[in-house]
C-alpha cells in the first residue's frame, strides 16, 4: 500500500510523526514510527526522520507493506460478546481464560478465540496482541473492549492513555476500610523477590511506573453480622499497571477475597473466630478464584463518537459468594 501527503502551510515547522498521525488515521503512530526507522517514509524522495519539521508543500510518501501474517492459529472458543460493529467489539471475559499468549501458555486464549470470530484484527495493533486495547488477569472476569480496525485503536489507545475510558470494577476484600471512599497512589514495579509478582515500589526505583486506583464502598458483609468480615468496593481505575487493583488493595490492608498471590488466600481466614472462619473458607473453596469483576465499562466510540456504556452481570461463581453473605446480586458500581 502506498500513501502520500502533501505538507500543508499550518503544519510547516511541526514534527512530522505528528502530522503523519493525523494524515494518516488508518495506521497507528507506532507503525508510522517503524515505517520511518525502516525508511519507508521519505520528504521529497529522501528518507525521513521522525523529528523532521518539513516545508510547506513538500511531499511525503510512504509505501507500506502488508501486515506479516501472525503465527497464532484460530481457534473455535465460545465468546460472550455484549457489543460489536465493524469497528470493535466489547467481549464479557469469564474467569479462567488468558487473555493473550505468554509464558507457557501457547493456545486457547482470548486472542485465539478473537481471530477466529473476528479474523479483521489479525495485525491490528501489533502481531502477538492483535486488538487488545487493555487486558483483564486470567482469574478476573468482565468486560474488555477489542479494536478490529487501526484507525479504531488508535483512538481507544488514545482515549486510555488520556483515562476517558471509565473501567469499573466490583472487589470483594478482606475487613472494613475505616473510611467510605478513598485514593491509592503507589508505583508499582516487579517484585525484586519474585519476578512473577508485582509489588509496590520506590517512586523512581528501577521498572517503577505510577499508579492511581479509586475506591468505594458498596456494602459491607456478612450484612446481618454485628462485626462485618467483608466489604465489596467498586474500583476505578487512572491507570492500567499488571495487577494493580489487587496490589494496591493488598499494600492498603485488604486484599481481595481468594487472591492467595497477593495475601487474600485461606491464612486470612485463621485469624477468625471459628464461625466466621468456616464461612470465610467456604468463600474461597467456592471461588477458586480472586473475586474480582471488571463490571462496567464506558467510553466514546472510537469513529462514531457516541457515548457507549455497558454492565456486565455477575458470573455465577461471584452471584453465589455474594448471597452466601447475604447480599443481593443486583448490583452495580454506578
Amino acid at each position: 500500500m502506498s500513501l502520500t501527503h502533501r505538507i500543508l502551510p499550518d503544519e510547516q515547522g511541526e514534527r512530522l510523526d505528528r502530522i503523519l498521525a493525523r494524515a494518516w488515521p488508518e495506521l497507528t503512530r507506532s507503525r508510522i514510527q517503524k515505517l520511518l526507522t525502516a525508511g519507508a517514509i521519505t520528504v521529497d524522495g529522501r528518507a525521513a526522520r521522525a523529528s523532521d519539521a518539513p516545508r510547506a508543500g513538500a511531499l511525503v510518501e510512504a509505501h507500506v507493506p502488508a501486515v506479516v501474517p501472525s503465527a497464532l492459529v484460530p481457534e473455535d472458543i465460545p465468546l460472550d460478546i455484549v457489543f460489536e460493529d465493524e469497528h470493535l467489539l466489547v467481549v464479557n471475559k469469564p474467569a479462567g481464560l488468558v487473555v493473550h499468549p505468554g509464558a507457557g501458555v501457547k493456545s486457547g486464549t482470548l486472542v485465539h478465540a478473537l481471530l477466529a470470530h473476528a479474523p479483521s484484527v489479525q495485525g491490528v495493533g501489533g502481531v502477538a496482541r492483535p486488538g487488545l486495547v487493555h487486558r483483564l488477569d486470567k482469574d478476573t472476569s468482565g468486560l474488555l473492549v477489542v479494536a478490529k480496525t487501526d484507525a479504531a485503536f488508535q483512538r481507544l489507545t488514545k482515549d486510555l492513555a488520556k483515562r476517558a475510558i471509565q473501567r469499573r470494577y466490583l472487589a470483594l476484600v478482606w475487613g472494613v476500610p475505616k473510611a467510605k471512599e478513598g485514593r491509592i497512589e503507589a508505583a508499582l514495579g516487579r517484585d525484586p523477590k519474585d519476578r512473577k509478582r508485582i509489588a509496590v515500589r520506590p517512586k523512581g526505583s528501577s521498572g517503577a511506573r505510577e499508579a492511581a486506583t479509586r475506591w468505594r464502598v458498596v456494602a459491607t458483609l456478612p450484612q446481618e453480622a454485628q462485626k462485618p468480615r467483608f466489604a465489596l468496593l467498586c474500583v476505578s481505575l487512572e491507570t492500567g499497571r499488571t495487577h494493580q487493583i489487587r496490589v494496591h488493595l493488598s499494600h492498603a490492608g485488604h486484599p481481595v477475597v481468594a487472591d492467595a498471590t497477593y495475601g487474600g488466600g485461606g491464612k486470612k481466614a485463621l485469624s477468625l473466630p471459628p464461625t466466621d472462619r468456616r464461612l470465610a473458607q467456604q468463600l474461597i473453596s467456592d471461588l477458586g478464584r480472586q473475586a474480582l469483576h471488571a463490571a462496567e465499562l464506558e467510553f466514546r466510540h472510537p469513529i462514531t463518537d457516541g457515548a457507549l456504556s455497558f454492565t456486565a452481570p455477575l458470573p455465577q461463581d461471584l452471584a453465589r459468594a455474594f448471597e452466601a453473605l447475604g447480599l443481593s446480586t443486583r448490583l452495580s458500581c454506578s
